[in-house]
């Protein structure tokens, strides 16, 4: 999947000369955390994230805050040349900048023009369609030995039991560098009689462990 597909086009932007004030307003109105600050060719020169504004603003503790911060540019207080995107980006390269570079937004960009915006939301989101989470289902986890194969015999097993996969994980066992994990999410509402058939070729389910089910 590439960026362009769960971008956000719609996108609500300021010049570097707009007050801080204007972007407390554009937050609150339109209900959004990320501003990319453009020039007038729209070009990114800048961002500021609610959290950037709560960092810059006096606190409402204060007896006297000082109130003419809001009338500042945002150029004053916005991060300037900030890391950006291309449409064409894969999705799992953008969650991994968002990660290293512990950002929660990255504009997108093409010609060096503003095309779109992805959030640490959309990620969220693309996540739980990817992995089928927000469908009536179940989910498997199964510990299997690290070597070639061993996914497309348990895959045999989901076949026979007609059951249909909307999604498959692996990750690192956490308490066995031989192992990993197999996370299968299933379009199957009472998955026993599958967790049954692996346990009986062998398999070991973590998840779900249910309570009469022989180990």
């Amino acid at each position: 999947m590439i960026v362009e597909e769960i971008m956000q086009r719609e996108i609500h932007t300021l010049l570097p000369e707009n007050t801080v004030r204007d972007a407390v307003r554009l937050m609150r109105e339109e209900n959004i955390r990320h501003v990319p600050i453009v020039n007038k060719e729209n070009v990114v020169v800048g961002i500021i994230t609610d959290h950037d504004l709560k960092n810059a603003l006096p606190s409402r503790l204060r007896e006297e805050p000082d109130s003419t911060i809001y009338d500042a540019p945002i150029e004053k207080i916005m991060v300037k040349n900030p890391i950006v995107g291309h449409p064409l980006d894969f999705v799992e390269e953008v969650a991994m900048t968002f990660y290293d570079a512990k950002i929660s937004c990255l504009p997108i960009v093409t010609a060096g023009k503003l095309v779109g915006i992805v959030t640490t939301t959309d990620l969220l989101y693309t996540y739980i369609e990817l992995t089928g989470a927000h469908k009536p289902g179940s989910k498997i986890d199964i510990r299997v030995n690290d070597k070639p194969g061993m996914l497309f015999e348990i895959t045999k097993v989901f076949h026979e039991n007609k059951a249909n996969v909307l999604s498959v994980l692996v990750y690192p066992d956490g308490e066995n560098v031989k192992t990993r994990i197999v996370s299968v999410r299933l379009q199957v509402i009472n998955p026993l009689h599958i967790i049954e058939d692996l346990r009986k070729q062998g398999y070991d389910v973590l998840w779900p462990n249910l309570p009469g089910v022989t180990l």
